[in-house]
């Protein structure tokens, strides 16, 4: 699951070995982190105009706070936005997700995740999922999502769960969780998890940063406290991966969905994926 390199150390290698994931202490900088949080204060504000950006919010919130940042849960694939794409282009980053994609790295896939306060109705729990799910590429062994916290992340906020060793197991079939409220958009879920699997809450530190591999089983729980649990993420992959055909595959509905959703978002009525 890793490759040949001068970063990690014998004990590291061996731990994402095991494990699917590896934590970095202190990895990006405060004054890096300000910077993203000041930018996406702006998106929320909508000073910033974010062209092919999906901007995620809680539409039972809008009504109340109308738009800010206490009703914009996520910013997906940010990567027109100068100021928050510098994350993805990070030199600290990028030599550690070298030793997982290779030297010939693409971003594939961006966000800024921040939590909402929710106890009640569980909107932000994000189920527990495999990212591999929602990329129709491979090898998935050369694909890995660098997730930074913006402050600190612990159980009362909702921070990352991890299933261990998960890694190794294939992709499963992801749907929408069978909750009475509606769930987020694009929120898949395992359709069949094993409670008994252990779990590993992520505590972390701002500027901390994990670093897993797309089929480590994990997900974040509900942020019980009155603040907001910002993180930042990019999938990296190496550009020698290649595309493949989802038709009757687990990964068919959600081809069908993303279709759809892109749609009607550039109101057109096909488009081809590539």
């Amino acid at each position: 699951y890793t490759l040949d390199n001068n970063i990690l150390t014998a004990e590291q290698r061996q731990f994402y070995e095991d494990n699917g994931y590896l934590l970095i202490k202190k990895l990006v900088s405060d004054e890096d982190i300000e910077r993203f949080r000041k930018e996406f204060v702006r998106i929320c504000k909508k000073e910033v105009n974010l062209p092919g950006a999906m901007i995620m919010k809680d539409e039972s919130l809008r009504s109340q706070y109308g738009q800010s940042e206490k009703v914009v849960n996520k910013v997906q694939d940010f990567q027109e936005d100068e100021e928050l794409f510098r994350y993805c282009t990070l030199p600290e980053v990028l030599k550690y997700v070298e030793c997982f994609t290779g030297p010939n790295i693409m971003a594939m896939h961006a966000m800024l995740i921040n939590k909402l306060p929710d106890s009640d109705k569980q909107t932000f729990l994000h189920p527990m999922h495999q990212d591999l799910h929602y990329f129709p590429f491979r090898p998935a062994d050369r694909i890995v999502c660098s997730w930074t916290a913006m402050e600190r992340a612990d159980q009362d906020n909702g921070c990352l769960v991890v299933q261990p060793g998960t890694h190794r197991q294939p992709l499963k079939p992801h749907a929408y969780p069978k909750w009475e409220h509606k769930a987020n958009k694009l929120f898949h879920g395992l359709l069949d998890e094993d409670e008994k699997s252990p779990r590993v809450h992520l505590v972390m530190e701002k500027g901390d940063t994990v670093f897993f591999h797309p089929l480590l089983i994990h997900g974040s729980g509900i942020n019980k406290t009155s603040g907001f649990r910002k993180s930042i993420s990019c999938h990296f992959a190496s550009s020698e991966c290649h595309y493949i055909d989802v038709k009757n595959t687990t990964q068919e509905h959600l081809e069908k969905e993303i279709v759809e959703v892109t749609c009607k978002k550039y109101d057109m009525t096909s488009v081809e994926l590539r």
